[in-house]
């Protein structure tokens, strides 16, 4: 049972859901990543997501497309990001973390050594977004065997066939994106999530998390309702974005955009 499993068997003991912020690494600058990390955490995130810069992020909105832009412009790569999460598990142990990219910067380290550095790092789940399960024969086992979950997307447009390998492929928790289109689309309808979620949980015993449209404690709230989690990650790469310039200012930031969501996922609980 790695972080991601312990993280999700607390939670349940304590009828919680999970909070998943994603930033992305190297964002306005690599010097700053892990102290934003350790603000997300204080301001109650159970699991961060960790974006790995790439100059073609086919699955994100401009919001991500931008802070990539700016990681890359000062030359975040691959290897920062493990010294990133090492620096971070010098404080933090407990933490999950998890990359979430594309699979181009893994191959030109090659797979193997990919899962080596990053299991090595500390790292506990990668969502490879443009490795889908059918494709992921080899990079699978290779993960699994150093302790890391292969994590992936569900999308509104999924069909039951097709979920059920995804359900059988994937580890942590299944990543359910609400909203047709890129990340930072506008309009989320937690009733509609609902209906997609429930067919999923007759076909695997894994959390349920949901992103794309959470921006501030109420949606977060509804869509805690029928997720086991909720993921947020453009209303904070937004707040990056918008305070690049002032880079001292954006950890309390962050912290007043994911408190706000922590209490209102932890309301809920307590009904």
């Amino acid at each position: 049972m790695n972080r991601i499993d312990q993280r999700f068997a607390t939670l349940k003991a304590e009828g919680r859901r999970a909070l998943i912020p994603f930033i992305t690494a190297g964002d306005p600058a690599p010097e700053h990543t892990v102290g934003f990390m350790h603000a997300l955490v204080e301001a109650g995130a159970d699991i961060i997501e960790l974006g790995v810069p790439f100059s073609d992020p086919m699955a994100d909105g401009p919001v991500i497309q931008k802070a990539c832009e700016r990681a890359l412009k000062h030359g975040t790569r691959l290897s920062h990001l493990f010294e990133m999460v090492r620096e971070f598990r010098s404080r933090d142990r407990d933490t999950p973390v998890v990359l979430m990219g594309y699979l181009n910067p893994v191959e030109r380290i090659g797979l193997e050594a990919f899962a080596d550095q990053a299991a090595e790092a500390g790292i506990d789940g990668v969502l490879t977004v443009d490795m889908p399960p059918e494709e992921a024969d080899e990079f699978g086992p290779i993960l699994k065997a150093r302790g890391l979950a292969s994590i992936f997307l569900v999308a509104p447009t999924t069909s039951h066939e097709r979920a059920a390998t995804i359900c059988a492929h994937g580890e942590g928790y299944l990543y359910y994106v609400a909203l047709k289109g890129v990340t930072g689309a506008a309009t989320l309808n937690a009733e509609d999530v609902a209906s997609h979620l429930a067919p999923l949980r007759e076909q695997t015993e894994l959390p349920l998390c949901v992103g794309f449209g959470i921006r501030d404690g109420a949606s977060a709230a509804e869509v805690g309702k029928v997720a086991d989690g909720v993921i947020v990650g453009s209303a904070l790469v937004s707040r990056i974005a918008a305070n690049a310039e002032t880079p001292e200012v954006i950890a309390g930031e962050l912290k007043a955009v994911l408190g706000e969501m922590r209490t209102a996922l932890d309301a809920l609980s307590k009904r």
